[in-house]
């Protein structure tokens, strides 16, 4: 959690061929030279091990920021509107014709998406905005990873990490929200599924979903204990017992109530379309962790008012909501014991997920399911052993108690997206006449390359840099006979 998003890739494009201006010759130039090195950014993050991807993400956030102004001054002006407090003759020769790579539709195991061959500026403004969003949850990703990492972390860091995350995440809400507010991508339908208007209010509630359900992880020391209890470098829980105060609890819950209810209609409005498989079941997953966890906030209110039957059953509610088989056929308890080959299969799942934290794959594709799973087997142990010995009590039925859930309370007031504007200064300038004897940066990248990880473009293997020309045999052009 959140979701691994896949950045697109795009084609080179020369904006000049497309758009003329008579007030600002420059500014179809410099665009190109902007998205150039944004291209070049998404290609080179493809090719990227999962570990450099990370600390890449900066790079590709920075050359987005740096086209937007310029891509958004072409959009403006297109439409015959003023950018700042200067106007803009901006011609249009032809329809603009751009290609991006889907990474949200339905594919074949084992086969990418072609580069789709879109035409208007506005699939252009959704795929770059659609983009930026991507990159905003990747360093939510990023900084959430450091919580399952070897290393302890005190609560300060902590608290800032899931702060840094939820502010990523709120960004990409307000993104998705400000694209839907756009009349050209709204009214949009013949637009990939990455794009379509459908898909972008499911990201907008995903991305919602998310940040709401983080607010509970901020402040959740029992997830945090059990994450602790796996990490050898951390001693607290030896004389640390982790506790919540009880006016936070119920409140909590109806948090993650509401985080259901954005991931429930993220999986509404993606079902309709064919998005790729692993996103879809993604926000199953969201929807189920949590209302699991809202049902073991309940029960953690109850286990504080001394009602620990009831506890253990808001524990098997929670087990049914996260689709956790019953330790019994009668589904009662059994102190968290896993057995048969469900529990073979949870234990498998459970250690292929540390395995791709370690290694840092994929991890979190499942919601955060494993991870409350584990919380509520942890309780369940505790609360039947003391159940036993201590106070005992007739453990009711669940289902009456979650059939009396209680309704979701939103916790964020997301703002609205303030788009970059282009600086006037810098739009002064390209009031400048064209140096034809300057060549337009078109990027380093070609379109035909590999961007697969581990490939290359450039030189050969042993070639001297600036000699690419001289090595043609791959390409079926040279003159050896070999």
């Amino acid at each position: 959690m959140p979701f691994p998003f896949t950045l697109p890739t795009t084609s080179s494009v020369l904006l000049s061929d497309f758009f003329e201006s008579a007030t600002h010759p420059s500014l179809p130039l410099t665009a190109t030279t902007k998205r150039s090195v944004l291209k070049d950014a998404l290609k080179k993050h493809k090719r990227l091990s999962p570990h450099e991807k990370a600390t890449h993400l900066p790079i590709v956030l920075n050359a987005i920021t740096n086209y937007l102004p310029y891509l958004l001054a072409l959009n403006v002006a297109s439409g015959f509107g003023d950018v700042g407090i200067e106007q803009v003759d901006l011609g249009v020769k032809t329809p603009l014709q751009v290609e991006w790579r889907s990474t949200l539709a339905a594919t074949l195991p084992g086969r990418e998406a072609p580069r789709l061959r879109l035409t208007g500026l506005h699939h252009e403004l959704a795929f770059t905005l659609s983009t930026l969003s991507y990159v905003h949850s990747l360093l939510a990703r990023s900084s959430l990873r450091m919580l399952y990492e070897a290393t302890a972390l005190s609560a300060d860091q902590r608290t800032g990490a899931i702060g840094a995350a939820m502010k990523h995440l709120l960004e990409a809400n307000s993104i998705h929200k400000y694209l839907l507010s756009l009349p050209t991508v709204s009214a949009s339908r013949d637009a990939p599924v990455d794009i379509q208007p459908s898909t972008i209010s499911a990201l907008a509630s995903l991305a919602l979903a998310e940040a709401t359900l983080i607010v509970v992880s901020k402040d959740d020391p029992f997830a945090s204990a059990v994450a602790d209890d796996r990490n050898s470098n951390n001693h607290d829980w030896m004389y640390k017992a982790p506790s919540m105060p009880k006016v936070r609890v119920r409140l909590y819950a109806n948090i993650c109530l509401a985080a259901a209810d954005h991931a429930a209609q993220a999986h509404g409005l993606l079902a309709s379309s064919r998005v790729d498989e692993d996103l879809l079941r993604y926000t199953a997953d969201l929807r189920q962790t949590a209302r699991g966890k809202a049902a073991r906030l309940l029960a953690i209110d109850a286990d504080q008012s001394g009602a620990t039957g009831e506890a253990l059953a808001w524990l098997k509610g929670a087990r049914k909501e996260l689709g956790l088989p019953f330790s019994t056929d009668e589904g009662g308890g059994g102190g968290g014991k896993r057995k048969g080959l469900a529990g073979l299969k949870q234990n498998w799942q459970e250690r292929r997920e540390d395995k791709r934290v370690e290694k840092g794959g994929e991890w979190g594709m499942d919601g955060g399911k494993l991870e409350e799973a584990r919380v509520v087997e942890s309780l369940e142990v505790k609360w039947e052993r003391q159940n036993r010995t201590i106070n005992v009590q007739i453990v009711p039925a669940f289902e009456p108690l979650l059939a009396a859930l209680p309704s979701g309370r939103e916790y964020h007031s997301p703002q609205a997206y303030q788009p970059p504007v282009l600086d006037a200064q810098a739009l002064a300038l390209m009031r400048a006449p064209l140096d034809l004897s300057e060549a337009v940066f078109r990027g380093e990248e070609e379109d035909s390359g590999e961007e697969g990880y581990g490939s290359r473009s450039g030189a050969g293997i042993g070639a001297f840099p600036g000699t690419t020309g001289d090595y043609a045999r791959a390409g079926g052009t040279g003159n050896s006979y070999y």
